[in-house]
């Protein structure tokens, strides 16, 4: 959930600002970007030169370069991330954010931030119980803020109760739930197929095509990301994820129909983007088939249309999808598919268009409805078609 994710950190005055350390480490290999910025008292408990380097960027603690006397573009900082984080929290902090009063770069970064806002409060147990501090946490949160709820324990005083930073792998916890829970996929369960099958000759030879799984494996990320349970059956393909998904590796037509099978029910939503075999050889050697002069003659029976038996299997509101890649009178055979295979929505790629087809890192697409609406899309690489296909999808979806 935080992969790729821009994270302002705000690190206050607090003897918890030793954690901040390992937090910063866990954000890098959680795939976040993450820039610091320190009020004037943090740089008391941890020096910025530590955290500037295990964030990889400079951290921000004044308005202005003392060096250069360059500004510090608090604007900047706080359009820049998706996230701020502030931990610790201290009450000196709490009650300027919550009363809006800014006299340092942290507080001026806070009140120019657009992003979803969480902090981590950390102070001895009658500061965290006291009414004054009380009132500025309910504050925030009617701003819309997200408390990061502090533990119970021993704190620095010797006194044991409320109080303590969430440990660093607790704030990374509750970020990636917190994140995951406001995702638009909630909940539901995608089946995606990726990939050419492989249909056996003898035991060293097969018929295959040229696709890669690209197309796929990106939608199968991009669904992910947005929240969803995903099965990806996948053909041989040497593509990895990217993100946390179910992968279920298969090899032949027969293979991928009966993984299909086992997953399609449960499934919300198919979006079946392999390229299957329309043909198999009708027997299988069982050993090598040894050259010969004479020619080879290979007899192929069809493959099961995996495509049309989802769609007689259909429920209501299942949501199906399929791909037609064509060479000649594309958008007529792609109408004829998406009819006769009961899809919702079918995406049509054409290998007469340049980046579009198997082995390229981009594709140029044409979703047809089943209401026959065309949407018409410009060349672009395989991630964003996977964006234009899902966004798609979700408009279904929340029909």
């Amino acid at each position: 959930m935080l992969k790729g994710k821009k994270v302002l950190l705000g690190v206050c005055g607090s003897i918890a600002a030793y954690k901040s350390a390992m937090l910063v480490r866990l954000l890098v290999k959680a795939g976040a970007d993450v820039q610091v910025v320190m009020t004037p008292g943090a740089v008391n408990f941890i020096t910025p030169l530590t955290l500037s380097t295990l964030s990889k960027n400079p951290v921000y603690t004044e308005y202005f370069k003392t060096e250069t006397g360059e500004w510090n573009n608090h604007v900047e900082l706080g359009l820049w991330a998706d996230l701020m984080v502030i931990a610790p929290a201290s009450a000196n902090t709490l009650s300027k954010m919550a009363n809006g009063q800014v006299d340092n770069l942290f507080t001026a970064v806070y009140l120019s931030a657009k992003c979803p806002v969480y902090f981590a409060p950390a102070m001895d147990l009658d500061m965290w119980k006291h009414e004054s501090t009380l009132q500025n946490v309910a504050r925030l949160k009617s701003f819309g803020n997200i408390m990061i709820p502090p533990g119970n324990g021993e704190l620095a005083s010797g006194l044991h109760g409320e109080g303590r930073m969430a440990e660093p792998e607790e704030i990374i916890d509750f970020l990636t739930s917190d994140i995951r829970s406001k995702l638009p996929l909630v909940g539901q369960k995608m089946l995606v197929t990726a990939g050419p099958t492989y249909e056996a000759i003898d035991p060293v030879r097969f018929i295959g095509n040229h696709s890669s799984g690209k197309m796929g494996f990106a939608i199968a990320d991009r669904l992910a990301e947005l929240g969803a349970d995903v099965t990806l059956v996948a053909g041989p393909t040497a593509q990895k994820s990217k993100q946390q998904v179910t992968r279920v590796d298969v090899t032949s037509a027969a293979d991928m129909l009966a993984a299909c099978l086992q997953h399609f029910e449960d499934a919300d939503a198919c979006i079946m983007s392999a390229a299957v075999a329309d043909y198999t050889p009708a027997q299988v050697a069982t050993q090598k088939i040894k050259k010969q002069d004479a020619g080879l003659n290979i007899e192929l029976k069809k493959t099961t249309d995996i495509l049309k038996t989802l769609g007689a299997r259909k429920r209501d509101g299942q949501v199906l999808v399929g791909f037609a890649l064509e060479t000649n009178d594309e958008e007529d055979n792609a109408i004829k598919k998406l009819q006769s295979k009961n899809l919702d929505f079918i995406v049509l790629n054409s290998l007469n268009d340049s980046g579009a087809g198997f082995q390229t890192d981009t594709n140029k697409i044409t979703i047809i409805d089943s209401d026959l609406q065309k949407t018409v899309f410009d060349l672009k690489t395989k991630e964003d078609v996977a964006r234009d296909i899902c966004d798609k999808l979700m408009q279904l979806i929340n029909a």
